[in-house]
């Protein structure tokens, strides 16, 4: 039965932190959280129009009845004028303006809310520090922030700005009538009329009206913090960040993590090999040179103390000879191993001549005949060179060690700006990735650079290893 195994078909893994209580309180959905204006109306709701929220909530929908207006008449001219300018071209700016009129309306409105609400609504936007002012549009525009912003102004802006509009109307209608009688006594009473076609002869007839208009200030108050609460519950919903948002926000903030990461371990890894190249080889070559030195020092003492014929065996009989010998036998052997050790860090050759040159002199030092077919168009981006090197490397280990291949071909080009290589041998098959860490960590840098890692071992080979990350590098 074939095994198909993938390593790692995701751009990244999400990370899910939970905090469960032990009564499993976690589990259960969370509540919206509560408007301040709707708290208060519910803790004091006789008290609550000589309080302080009623006049914010006023202040608030009056601004807000004021800036719709502004808005709704600033959009309806760029409309119209994008939609007349567009058949020659100029329009589209301006309708474009249009399309990204809900991020600069949102971004007050989130801070208007602070007048009526203590918890601000935050930012659903991503922070582009350092970014252009296209890479900024562009990525505005791919947002859902972005048009969740402009549903609130184009489609929710308008009913509330009428009712705010509605509201302010009622508010100074009802305040005019409770200071009517004062009117009515500074003003000749036979010039006042409350009501059309009837005047009011004094104060006191204008008390009725006074009490109409005390009735429609504590309407308009509660009034009002409905109106607010719908208000910031909308705002909340449609100007907010969402789960998803900030479940992409943190993808990009791990994505990015790992990536530094990375970044930091190559850097870390070149250092290495440079200091051993630098210096332990060095020393190492140094320490070779000398044990050659004292050898023939040696042969030299030897063959003059010794004199004459059999001058050579004595020297070659010493002792001490032997054991320098030795010591500078294990000194190349040493030599040899730290050589290795650093071509498998980072091999010049592969920061020298690019991913072909490296891995054709892999596949020359490899136990198992392998034929490499890679046709790449010139050099790619030092990540990607890297991760298609060691995935290569780690799947050629692999087969020498546990595959009982005869055969192993290594294949890769360029397809739609990705590289898509491919390593196959004809094994026993019934490989399995989990079993080693080796693979599981070229999958997650594959997994940083956008590209995944794909295993196909079946029970009796072939097995094939394959690789595709955009050439981009990120």
């Amino acid at each position: 039965m074939d095994e198909d195994v993938r390593i790692d078909d995701v751009r990244v893994e999400a990370v899910r932190i939970e905090d469960a209580s032990a009564d499993g309180a976690a589990d259960a959905p969370q509540a919206a959280p509560t408007v301040a204006v709707q708290a208060t109306l519910r803790a004091r709701p006789l008290h609550f129009p000589f309080t302080r929220d009623s006049l914010r909530c006023w202040a608030y929908l009056a601004g807000g009845s004021l800036l719709g207006l502004v808005v709704a008449v600033l959009l309806a001219a760029l409309a119209v004028l994008g939609l007349g300018l567009s058949v020659v071209g100029v329009g589209l700016p301006l309708l474009l303006a249009v399309a990204l009129a809900g991020w600069p309306v949102g971004a007050l409105e989130r801070r208007r809310l602070r007048l009526v609400e203590p918890s601000p609504v935050p930012d659903p936007h991503r922070a582009l520090p350092g970014a252009g002012r296209r890479a900024r549009l562009r990525t505005r525009l791919r947002e859902r922030a972005t048009w969740r912003e402009l549903a609130h102004t184009l489609l929710v802006g308008p009913p509330l700005t009428a009712a705010g509009l509605g509201l302010t109307a009622l508010l100074l209608f009802s305040a005019a009538l409770v200071v009517s009688p004062l009117v009515v006594w500074a003003l000749a009473p036979e010039t006042v009329m409350l009501i059309p076609g009837h005047v009011v002869p004094g104060p006191l007839y204008a008390l009725p009206a006074s009490a109409v208009g005390l009735a429609g200030l504590l309407l308009g108050s509660y009034a009002g913090a409905l109106l607010t609460t719908a208000h910031v519950r909308l705002a909340r919903l449609l100007l907010g960040p969402r789960e998803e948002d900030l479940g992409r926000e943190r993808v990009v903030e791990l994505t990015r993590s790992r990536a530094r990461l990375v970044d930091a371990f190559e850097a870390e890894r070149r250092r290495i090999e440079r200091d051993l190249h630098d210096g332990a080889q060095q020393q190492l070559v140094a320490l070779a040179m000398t044990l050659g030195l004292a050898a023939h020092e040696l042969r030299e003492r030897g063959a003059a103390g010794a004199g004459g014929t059999g001058a050579g065996d004595a020297a070659a009989d010493d002792p001490a000879l032997a054991l320098v010998d030795r010591a500078r036998g294990e000194a190349r052997q040493a030599l040899e191993q730290l050589r290795g050790l650093v071509r498998g860090i980072h091999p010049q050759v592969l920061t020298d001549h690019g991913l072909a040159a490296a891995v054709t002199e892999v596949a020359l030092r490899h136990p198992i005949p392998v034929e490499v077919d890679l046709d790449l168009p010139g050099r790619l981006p030092g990540p990607v060179e890297s991760t298609a090197y060691f995935t290569v490397t780690e799947a050629l280990t692999n087969t020498a060690k546990h595959s009982g291949a005869t055969a192993v071909t290594v294949h890769g080009r360029i397809a739609d700006g990705r590289l898509v290589l491919q390593v196959t041998d004809d094994g026993r098959g019934g490989a399995d990735p989990a079993a080693g860490a080796g693979l599981q960590g070229l999958a997650d840098r594959v997994a940083i650079l956008r590209g995944r890692l794909m295993v196909t071992s079946p029970t009796g080979g072939p097995t094939r290893l394959r690789l595709e990350v955009p050439c981009s590098g990120w």
